[in-house]
């Protein structure tokens, strides 16, 4: 049985000097993204270069970056996975995640201290990463979790097959199904990821009732592997994108224990 190896519960380095910095093959991809590609953050050298080659000796192409440099990575590369290691920044976890999060959307998995809280986990969350592991980390585990985090996203790639071709207005928004874009009342088109624009469909085809958390994972394709809190995230990231205060929103609400109400008229239009 192949055991993997586990990060020392300090977060002290592992020496590891042989293994590279830039692992695995390179697959085909149809927009120009690597599939797969995994952008490893960690200033540990040791832990780094272990989970680079972990990762790439299981089709799972990685680079390893220290914090200092990941923003730089982020800009020149295109990458399905951000993996980013804050047990070494205290504090400053949190505004790592914010600072990639002004960048890109890409999916995070945080790696956090082993005194991390559930607190501590939601909070995360909230932010915007996709998934957080607990130190002690097992490399098992973390191969797990990132295959997982990918299917999804490929899930979502693959598919957001229209039913209606036409287009929703609500609250002078315009959803246009034949264009895949949304435009705010000013008229102008704001950037929303495949799985924002599967999310507000579904709401926008059901406006005023509640949709529970599992018929939202159903609806962005993206319900393997799941749980309740990242759909928590990504509504949380498209109420940023269309309400006017996303601490108070008005166009999806919560719905307690039922999950969540776009509360606003909708017309088909074109």
């Amino acid at each position: 049985m192949d055991i993997a190896p586990h990060f020392p519960q300090n977060g002290g380095s592992v020496r590891h000097p042989a293994i590279p910095e830039r692992c695995g093959p390179e697959p085909f991809c149809a927009d120009g993204a690597v599939p797969g590609r995994v952008l490893v953050v960690d200033d540990d050298p040791g832990t780094r270069g272990m989970s680079v080659s972990y990762l790439a000796s299981r089709q799972c192409p990685s680079i390893g970056v220290t914090h200092a440099d990941a923003a730089r990575h982020l800009k020149r590369g295109l990458f399905s996975l951000v993996v980013v290691d804050v047990r070494a920044l205290h504090d400053d976890g949190a505004e790592m995640l914010r600072r990639i999060r002004t960048q890109s959307e890409v999916p995070v998995i945080l790696v956090a201290g082993q005194h991390c809280t559930v607190f501590d986990r939601i909070v995360s969350l909230e932010l915007g990463a996709d998934d957080v592991l607990c130190a002690p980390l097992n490399l098992r585990e973390l191969l797990a979790r990132v295959r997982a985090t990918l299917r999804r996203q490929e899930a979502g790639r693959r598919a957001i097959a229209p039913g209606f071709q036409g287009g929703y207005r609500f609250d002078g928004w315009v959803l246009d199904q034949r264009s895949r874009t949304l435009k705010n009342p000013a008229g102008r088109m704001v950037d929303v990821t495949k799985t924002e624009y599967a999310l507000l469909l579904a709401l926008l085809e059901a406006p005023r009732r509640p949709l529970a958390r599992a018929q939202l994972m159903r609806a962005t394709r993206a319900h393997e592997d799941i749980h309740d809190r990242t759909i928590d995230a990504q509504v949380m990231r498209l109420r940023r994108k269309i309400e006017a205060d996303p601490s108070a929103p008005k166009l999806i609400r919560t719905g307690r224990g039922a999950g969540y109400i776009l509360d606003a008229r909708v017309e088909t239009v074109f």
